[in-house]
């Protein structure tokens, strides 16, 4: 039988919990223990793929196509396990699930019931997890904090694991924030008991209670919390706020958390071994020269819309021995007149995914000044279709060519709805998702990139580049070095006359690790790396004739 870990949260939102979890994996893989992770989220929405990212931030796509909460992203990046959609549940699947039950008989005679009819819906979700993975331990993360009304029938499920594969199979740990009180200068402690007495008073003890904090957590704080939360005090575990995420699982590991987890299970288990984790973060430690990017987007001002293309850059940096200078770049603000003080000293130039009209002329700007400017370029998705929209106009000596999401009635249009797409009345999950093959075409940076002929890369689009202008904008230089096996898509593309200039149709950022680095991502950097702009610094010592 599987061990379950329920993970809470309390007192604020955005404390951590989706790094504690990913990091509480790591650790338990250290010790060659299989694990398998889950988020559950409360919102009504059946998966956050309809949602504004400024809403929601990111979304993750998983490789069977599930548009997932960003969460999903530290867990792969962390554990390198590759999740799938039995790995986010929503508050509107289950709802969902259960009124087509109802409508189709499956409960006749019968009044549904928040117990025990929905959390039993969403205790089969942790079971069809458990048998599909076979792993030892699930992980299981329940979104929002402790109190939320729509986070009530989660807690009610969790809180009945207990009884149904015994207390020797779950152990709960509720993670929690110690405010510090500037006026006072102290640490305080009682936000956290009182979001321990309404978890108990929901029938669920901690088993282990996580206190992250900005100052060091003191013996007698957590003399104080064991007490009033009636907890073991090596189960109250401090979490001071790291100079890097990938630090969690070191933390949690030196101060004695991963063996307490597998001792209260039962889990016997080698020694754990975190020797690669504690190089990496050796060298994310050292300091490094730093190479600066500028990601151009039309939702800048929320960073967590594009969480995984910032740590991809980040892991690619550090391949390099680089530290990541990110700055971000509003494309809605960025008309021609403002392209040049805007950009003029990046080294390299990413555009990521998004949809939408608003900001796509400030992306052409950018392009188009990579472009001349032979600056190193990456777009992701939106950003290969932004590059061929630009590098269309230069070759057509006219402003016409677009998308026809942006302008349906365009003479040039460059980019179109997929076939199957033209048809939909529906917004949401109906897009091109999840794991597509994309055959590289020898002999490009593409191929190069990635050292071998046949790679399977995560989508999330409708539409995609116009067959019919392949030949004409081959024939003034763009290169189309990736493809779907029968030739009729186009996953990569780049420019022949330039220093490195490629757009990808998929999203690359979702399978970058920190210790191995997406192909694409890796090459950019290493591109850019050497890009001397505006106001820097030649590398010492110099070089005299």
């Amino acid at each position: 039988m599987p061990k379950y870990i329920f993970v809470t949260g309390g007192v604020v939102s955005s404390v951590g919990k989706g790094i504690a979890v990913a990091s509480i994996g790591t650790v338990l893989k250290s010790r060659g223990i299989s694990v398998a992770i889950k988020k559950l989220d409360p919102y009504l929405n059946v998966d956050p793929g309809t949602m504004s990212p400024y809403q929601h931030g990111e979304v993750y796509v998983t490789k069977d196509g599930a548009e997932t909460d960003l969460d999903l992203g530290n867990y792969e990046r962390f554990t390198d396990i590759e999740c799938t959609a039995d790995s986010n549940t929503t508050s509107g699947q289950i709802y969902s699930t259960l009124i087509t039950r109802e409508r189709r008989g499956d409960f006749l005679g019968g009044t549904i019931q928040i117990v025990p009819h929905l959390t039993n819906e969403i205790k089969s979700r942790f079971k069809r997890l458990a048998d599909r993975s076979g792993a030892e331990v699930l992980l299981i993360e329940v979104g929002g904090t402790v109190g939320d009304i729509e986070g009530q029938p989660f807690l009610e499920a969790i809180r009945q694991m207990r009884n149904d594969v015994g207390k020797n199979n779950v152990f709960y740990i509720h993670v929690t924030f110690l405010p510090y009180l500037q006026s006072t200068q102290e640490l305080k402690t009682k936000p956290t008991q009182h979001s321990v007495n309404e978890l108990r008073g929901m029938g669920i003890q901690p088993d282990a209670i996580l206190c992250r904090a900005d100052y060091p957590i003191a013996e007698s704080l957590r003399d104080k919390i064991a007490l009033f939360c009636d907890v073991e005090k090596q189960a109250v575990i401090p979490l001071t706020t790291a100079s890097t995420i990938y630090e969690i699982p070191l933390m949690l590991e030196d101060c004695g958390f991963g063996q307490l987890i597998v001792d209260k299970l039962g889990i016997s288990k080698r020694e754990a071994d975190l020797s690669e984790w504690r190089a990496l973060v050796e060298r994310i430690k050292t300091p490094h020269e730093p190479v600066n990017i500028a990601l151009v987007g039309k939702y800048v001002e929320l960073n967590d819309a594009y969480y995984s293309v910032r740590e991809a850059l980040y892991h690619a940096a550090l391949h390099h021995d680089r530290s990541l200078n990110l700055f971000w770049v509003q494309s809605e603000e960025l008309d021609k007149d403002e392209v040049e003080n805007a950009l003029r000293t990046a080294q390299g130039i990413i555009i990521p995914g998004g949809f939408g009209l608003r900001g796509i002329e400030g992306m052409i700007n950018a392009a188009r000044y990579a472009r001349e400017n032979k600056i190193p370029y990456l777009g992701l998705c939106l950003g290969m279709q932004v590059m061929t929209i630009e590098f269309a106009r230069y070759v057509f000596n006219s402003e016409e060519p677009n998308s026809t999401e942006f302008d349906p009635d365009t003479k040039y249009p460059v980019i179109d709805y997929m076939l199957e797409q033209k048809t939909l009345q529906t917004k949401g999950g109906n897009m091109r998702l999840g794991n597509y093959p994309c055959r590289l075409v020898d002999d490009t940076r593409a191929a190069r990139a990635y050292g071998q002929s046949l790679v399977q890369e995560r989508h999330r689009h409708r539409l995609e580049f116009n067959n019919k202008y392949r030949a004409e904008l081959g024939e003034a230089g763009m290169i189309f070095s990736g493809l779907s096996p029968d030739d009729m898509l186009v996953e990569i593309c780049e420019l022949r006359d330039h220093p490195w200039m490629v757009g990808c149709q998929f999203h690359p950022e979702f399978v970058s690790r920190p210790g191995r680095p997406h192909p694409l991502f890796r090459d950019f950097i290493g591109v850019a790396e050497d890009v001397f702009r505006e106001g820097a610094q030649p590398p010492l010592p110099l070089e005299t004739g």
